[in-house]
């Protein structure tokens, strides 16, 4: 057996673990939302009258059949209003996101830029994927390139340098644990913009997106069902349940979702399966537990994308607007001079016919929240996560110039994973001199440990560009490596109210990251260097400022920084690699307004982003050190109802993002773009809705993607690209279906002008690049009783 380094002592974490959530509950488990319940309003001093925002639209509907429908007792009985229960806003500003901020602020009242996309909008723009939601926000793009799936871009920055969260935890860096997930199980998905340190830690030099599972309700019991397929025989289905049970103040929401997408190259699939279901009990007015458990699996026959081939070679079936530029090839030295996408391959796959991506995973949350008194507060949540992922495919697709067939490298992977962590969380609210403040002090701790088995050696060959054979893997070698990381932070984070309409906001987070490292060959000998320990200290933070000018009508400006590991992926960190943590710091200010008598909302922010001492793929499996990347850019949402059936909404956002002191041996990259990065992305959407005996709406959605490169080098140009949806509903009334409340059948064509684009490209598989899907044609239907 090769030696294994010894894990570090897990310190506090099995004390806070022990003292806190599990002397309330004994399953290990963790709830990053529960806030979206829990506290009231950052108000201590009692509040001034305020006139209540008017719900619209299809909301105010909603609203006032709730109302109609709720019984008196519950009415009698419901628990005090909370920020995100107020009525809804056209840009969703009165969300609580709580992966921005722990002092239970709405959207508007956070100084940073903030979006939180509800399970409503979801629905009504079709989402299928989380990647699906990313594209709708302002300046996000994304890519489910199979060896990082559900990667994302923005503000100038990609893949780890985002943190995503998972009900507000971090599992680790993006493009190792990320894996395709579909939205049925979702209540929202939040997204943090900038450096997010404070909140979610190391990694978030570019922001945070966080999914947040659906939560239990109190109130009658309300059951939805969701059904939809689509012209390349593609199905989801999804069930979900949840209300007040007969044990007074036990609350429970139960969700399990399927779907098999196909994609529109042969041979391609992803099947998923997600349960989800978790249990609220008010044990009385100052006590509250709950336990959550999600068991999620994907099973994928995976796309990796269409070689990049010279335009001399395909002739009169070259593409123009897909790709341009000249490429040398990274696998195999050929100059490939200017490059094209063949038509011919716009549907091949060069995968081997055994291939598979497949991952299983496990949740287990759960914790309390105890009002210790009038101003003080206890919530403590602990979780216990784990995850077995492999890949087993042929990735690398790279055009020979010199035998005119496309070169082939296999590669496999797996990933077992196992963590446990503590979130405790001390809430003070209190008036100092006729002063409103709001304190929370967070003690969390995790212990991860990972093994990964990997290839040891990588079978190739070389196939045709058309019709390939495309065989199987192959011989298999493995070797060993391991990660055992352990994490312990403090932070703070405070508002105080000057004024009525001037609030500052600020936070600062102490953390310390363990690890230890050990890497075998094939024969179980460790590697040179190996096993290794480091240890980081990194202290991050952000202040910030709230002016509401006028009501309705908010200023806000912050600073904040961020930390992460310098070689990109802390899992991977080799003991050659610079071993520093790299550093982030943004300045953004900006303003949000709501008007119109709730009809109307737009936002805009501008924001300096540098983050210093990063690595960077120059090409292909080749790191380097990039001594600073700058990122400036402005980003404008808005929607509007001008009149009961009209919605018009979109969003824009510019970002000039720029690598600077890149200098290696044989050339420069300073003044190049990161890859993936468009300097221009807008969304835009319109809405129409027929008030008839049976509503109908229609609707189309347009989207626009700048010019992206697919490497540091910036000699590929993946070509803006502009694609567009429509749909149209109908709600069948309850008179049609009295079982059902509500019904709903939709119509829906994506991208209708059947464009053919570049969607991501990989810089670790710089040959390739990944196609968006053509025109499709999807039906579904929901109802809600």
């Amino acid at each position: 057996m090769p030696s294994v380094c010894v894990a570090r002592p897990r310190r506090f974490l099995l004390a806070s673990a022990a003292l806190t959530s599990f002397a309330a509950l004994d399953m290990p488990a963790a709830l990053a939302q529960q806030a979206r319940e829990a506290l009231p309003a950052v108000e201590v001093s009692p509040p001034q009258s305020r006139k209540q925002a008017k719900p619209t639209g299809r909301d105010a509907a909603s609203a006032r059949r709730a109302a109609a429908h709720r019984p008196a007792a519950a009415a009698a009985t419901a628990r005090p209003v909370v920020p995100n229960a107020a009525a809804p806003t056209p840009l969703n500003s009165n969300a609580v996101a709580e992966s921005a901020s722990r002092l239970g602020l709405t959207v508007r009242q956070t100084p940073a830029t903030v979006e939180v996309i509800s399970a409503e909008t979801i629905r009504e723009q079709g989402y299928r994927t989380v990647s699906d939601v990313a594209q709708g926000a302002a300046g996000v793009t994304a890519g489910d390139n199979p060896a990082e799936p559900s990667a994302f871009s923005m503000r100038g920055f990609t893949n780890s340098q985002i943190n995503t969260l998972y009900n507000g935890i971090k599992i680790g860096p993006q493009n190792m644990t990320s894996r395709i997930m579909d939205t049925a199980n979702l209540e929202a998905v939040e997204i943090l913009k900038g450096p997010a340190s404070l909140i979610s830690g190391e990694g978030a030099a570019g922001g945070a997106i966080n999914f947040v599972t659906k939560q239990p309700h109190t109130g009658p019991i309300r059951n939805e069902a969701d059904f939809s397929w689509d012209s390349l025989n593609s199905f989801r289905a999804h069930y979900g349940s949840g209300g007040s049970t007969n044990v007074q103040g036990l609350d429970y929401r139960f969700d399990v979702s399927r779907s098999s997408l196909n994609g529109f190259a042969d041979d391609t699939n992803t099947k998923t399966l997600d349960v989800s279901g978790q249990l609220n009990y008010r044990i009385s007015d100052s006590l509250k537990v709950w336990g959550a458990i999600e068991y999620r699996e994907d099973r994928g026959k995976a796309y990796w994308g269409a070689p990049l081939v010279p335009v001399a070679f395909s002739g009169s079936h070259a593409t123009a607007g897909i790709v341009s530029g000249t490429y040398v090839s990274n696998f195999n030295g050929t100059n490939l001079g200017r490059i094209t996408i063949d038509d011919r391959t716009f549907n091949t796959n060069y995968n081997v016919l055994d291939n598979r991506n497949v991952a299983q995973e496990v949740w287990l949350r759960g914790g309390f929240e105890l009002k210790l008194a009038p101003d003080l507060t206890l919530k403590s949540q602990a979780y216990a996560y784990g995850a077995e992922r492999s890949w087993f495919n042929n990735e690398v697709e790279a055009f020979n110039t010199t035998t005119n067939t496309v070169d082939r490298s296999r590669f496999y992977v797996a990933h077992s994973q196992r963590l446990v962590g503590n979130i405790t969380d001390l809430v003070w609210d209190a008036n100092i001199a006729g002063i409103d403040n709001r304190l929370v002090t967070t003690l969390s701790s995790s212990y991860l440990d990972f093994v990964r088995p990997g290839a040891a050696n990588f079978p190739g060959d070389s196939v045709d560009l058309v019709n390939p054979d495309r065989g199987f893997y192959g011989l298999l070698t493995t070797k060993q490596q391991t990660a055992r990381i352990d994490n312990e932070a403090l932070s703070f984070e405070d508002r105080l109210k000057l004024t009525r309409t001037f609030s500052l906001i600020g936070g600062l987070r102490a953390e310390h990251i363990g690890l230890d490292r050990n890497s075998t060959d094939v024969n179980g000998l460790e590697n040179a260097g190996f096993p290794f320990s480091k240890s980081w200290a990194p202290v991050t933070g952000r202040i910030g400022y709230t002016w509401e000018a006028l009501p309705g009508l908010t200023f806000f400006s912050q600073y904040a920084t961020g930390a992460d590991i310098s070689a990109n992926n802390i899992f991977l960190l080799g003991p050659t690699q610079n071993l520093d943590l790299t550093t982030a710091r943004t300045y953004e200010t900006g303003v949000k307004q709501v008007l119109w008598d709730n009809r109307a909302e737009w936002s805009l922010a501008a924001y300096d982003i540098l983050r210093k001492n990063v690595y960077a793929a120059a090409g292909g499996q080749t790191l380097n050190i990039a001594g600073r990347q700058e990122s400036k850019g402005v980003e404008v949402a808005g929607s509007i109802r001008p009149i009961e059936p009209l919605r018009l909404w979109g969003n824009i956002a510019y970002v000039d993002a720029r690598y600077a002191d890149y200098d290696f041996v044989g050339g420069s990259f300073s003044g190049n773009m990161p890859p993936n990065v468009p300097r221009i992305v807008a969304n835009a959407g319109a809405s129409w809705r027929l008030f008839t005996p049976w509503p109908v709406e229609v609707g189309i959605t347009g989207r626009h993607v700048g010019d992206r490169t697919n490497s540091d080098a910036n000699t590929v140009t993946m070509n803006a690209y502009t694609v567009g949806d429509v749909h149209a509903f109908v709600d069948i009334p309850k008179t049609a279906f009295n079982a059902v409340d509500q019904a709903r059948v939709t119509f829906r064509v994506r991208n209708f002008t059947d464009k053919r684009y570049a969607i991501w490209g990989d810089p670790f598989y710089p040959d390739q690049i990944l196609l968006g899907a053509p025109r499709t044609y999807e039906i579904s239907a929901t109802f809600k009783w």
